[in-house]
């Protein structure tokens, strides 16, 4: 009788951009995605070699360890976020050109917007929906990760479904949300708070994320004339700051540069011609990558 030969190591770690994709879907974090990736790794390998060889779909085995390490992360991820210093916002990516890992593929499911609304969601929601819509796994198999029947899962998926409706306006071409963007650059580098307020919804609401690390408003901002001149007001308390078009999870947005060092990523969620969100990213360990890049 013939041995299965254990998989070759090529075989496992080509998954690991997939699982890295999965993770960050599901948490928001590269960081914490990068650790359960590696967690899920490190339970491959604690495995005897025989019952690795054993295995028939080292992907599979490998998606189903990373769904389910994802899973309670999301639960005790809740309790930390309570505790947390001000708003959470997700994680920013840089464009892959500038990512030199290129490890997270950007489309419509990283989309700053999306995530957010991701973070309504209960962890089985989130888990069930990423799986079945984004990476179009069967509910079978998400029922194996998730712990509940499929029938369970198609119910979950299809709450957190709602929710996504409910929040979605078509997004605005990316040529004319790059011109927004680009047009809100030269009114707040102008500190004109009049220009700012052409641009903006009158409903708009900005949110900053310094995490008890770096100063930030600890909440929301709320209409066209107070996010303006809480634009303009940060612009004129830190001389020598200089914004950067860059792409944000996919989308147009900005990045600040202070003393060389990136200081601000900025994501814009664009309705009917007008800047509609604003998320400001200030926490330095979730502009990691854009230090990296």
């Amino acid at each position: 009788m013939t041995t299965p030969s254990e998989p070759e190591l090529s075989t496992i770690m080509s998954e690991r951009r997939q699982l890295i994709n999965l993770a960050y879907r599901l948490l928001g974090s590269l960081a914490d995605a990068e650790d359960a990736v590696q967690e899920t790794y490190a339970r491959w390998y604690a495995m005897p070699p025989a019952a690795r060889a054993g295995i028939g779909s080292p992907g599979a085995w490998l998606t189903r360890v990373a769904g389910r390490i994802c899973l309670d992360l999301l639960g005790s991820a809740r309790a930390r976020r309570e505790r947390y210093v001000g708003e959470w916002i997700p994680e920013p990516l840089p464009d892959p050109a500038d990512d030199p890992a290129d490890r997270v593929t950007l489309d419509e499911s990283v989309s700053m917007a999306f995530l957010v609304v991701l973070e309504s969601m209960t962890p089985a929601e989130r888990v069930a929906f990423i799986l079945h819509d984004v990476f179009r796994y069967p509910f079978a198999e998400v029922a194996e990760i998730v712990g509940r029947t499929p029938a369970a899962c198609r119910q979950l998926a299809s709450s957190a479904r709602r929710r996504i409706g409910a929040a979605h306006v078509p997004a605005a071409p990316p040529p004319r949300q790059a011109g927004l963007v680009r047009d809100f650059k030269k009114a707040w580098e102008a500190k004109d708070v009049q220009a700012l307020v052409v641009l903006l919804d009158p409903d708009v609401t900005a949110v900053a994320d310094g995490g008890g690390l770096v100063p930030a408003r600890l909440d929301p901002v709320h209409g066209d004339d107070l996010v303006a001149r809480y634009m303009v007001s940060i612009a004129s308390r830190t001389a020598g700051l200089t914004l950067l078009e860059r792409s944000v999870n996919g989308r147009p947005g900005l990045a600040a540069e202070h003393e060389g060092a990136i200081v601000l990523v900025m994501a814009f969620d664009v309705e009917d011609d007008r800047i509609k969100r604003i998320w400001a990213v200030r926490n330095p360990e979730k502009l990691r990558p854009w230090t990296l890049s």
